[in-house]
């Protein structure tokens, strides 16, 4: 395992990191979490990802005890903060009123003292930003958080944040999490980038997958037992169109070439990135797990020839 500064923060995080989102709490059990992220530990990953929401958070709680017998000093943990997880106005948002009570709620259930990085889920138009900023720079000095971000927040509101934390003399965030893989590019490789190359963000992003369709499972239909199967997954099964389906197939080709999956190569063209510290994969099995590791080995076999291919296939890199 390869581990990466988070931007140009001292912190250093597995390259691949392993999430808790649908799986914990809606496929898994305590006893199958426990046996995959000791697993996922075992083979150098030190990030496991979460939020207060995921499983109105009995994904927390999961973690919480899936990480026992695992020295805390070893790991990176990481929790969110926006949705409505409590009664209420106050129950939602980033107000220094819900970011309190919701870091004190999500230690408790993760059996923690504190989180390495705390993430606002999403960018709170109801909250002045200057009072985020506070609130994150609060939990710091508190010692309940080591390290702030944002998640799915655009470049013009990271730089916002940035300045009023160089301004009163505050932590600024040092990480954004954005969804990136193969089919959804655009708000990091034009939004995102530049901010986080000026401003020594680091990018931790999600769904390299999208949502599993490319690993190919999907490629003949939905099985039984997978996520777009699942009643509340419909999303999923709306973005599994023919068009990105015969994509996926010639991205296959293109694996199968190299002698990895299809999987391994979306992984792989994310890690080639210098931008990405880390990828949050999610696996509810062993053997998704063992293929999303081998993708750190691949990365080296994506010269200008097979990015070219593989830019070929996508049709779909960004313009300003």
């Amino acid at each position: 395992m390869h581990y990466r500064r988070l931007g140009r923060s001292g912190i250093k995080v597995s390259e691949i990191s392993y999430g808790a989102w649908v799986t914990f709490g809606n496929q898994l059990s305590v006893a199958e979490a426990r046996e995959l992220i000791h697993m996922a530990y075992d083979h150098g990953i030190n990030f496991f990802d979460n939020a207060d929401i995921y499983a109105r958070g009995q994904a927390e709680i999961i973690m919480g005890k899936a990480i026992e017998g695992i020295p805390r000093e070893a790991l990176v943990l990481s929790s969110k903060v926006f949705w409505p997880t409590m009664p209420g106005p106050n129950g939602r948002g980033l107000s220094r009123k819900h970011i309190m009570e919701s870091i004190h709620a999500s230690l408790r259930r993760l059996n923690t003292d504190y989180l390495d990085i705390y993430y606002c889920h999403r960018f709170d138009p109801d909250t002045p930003v200057e009072e985020v900023v506070y609130t994150m720079n609060i939990l710091i000095q508190q010692g309940k958080i080591l390290y702030w971000g944002t998640s799915e927040w655009t470049g013009a509101q990271i730089v916002e944040a940035i300045g009023i934390a160089r301004q009163h003399h505050l932590i600024p965030p040092t990480v954004e999490q954005p969804q990136y893989n193969m089919f959804h590019r655009r708000q990091v490789e034009i939004d995102l980038a530049p901010v986080a190359q000026k401003f020594g963000i680091g990018l931790t992003t999600w769904s390299p997958l999208y949502s599993g369709i490319l690993t190919g499972k999907y490629n003949n239909g939905i099985p039984e037992g997978s996520r777009a199967a699942l009643e509340n997954m419909a999303w999923i099964r709306d973005r599994i169109t023919p068009e990105v389906i015969a994509k996926v197939k010639a991205l296959e080709t293109v694996a199968n070439e190299l002698g990895i999956t299809t999987a391994q190569l979306a992984i792989a063209w994310l890690l080639r990135r210098k931008d990405v510290s880390s990828v949050i994969t999610g696996a509810s099995r062993l053997e998704q797990l063992k293929e999303n590791l081998g993708a750190a080995e691949a990365v080296e076999k994506l010269n200008d020839e097979i990015l070219e291919r593989i830019e070929t296939i996508l049709d779909n890199a960004p313009e300003d």
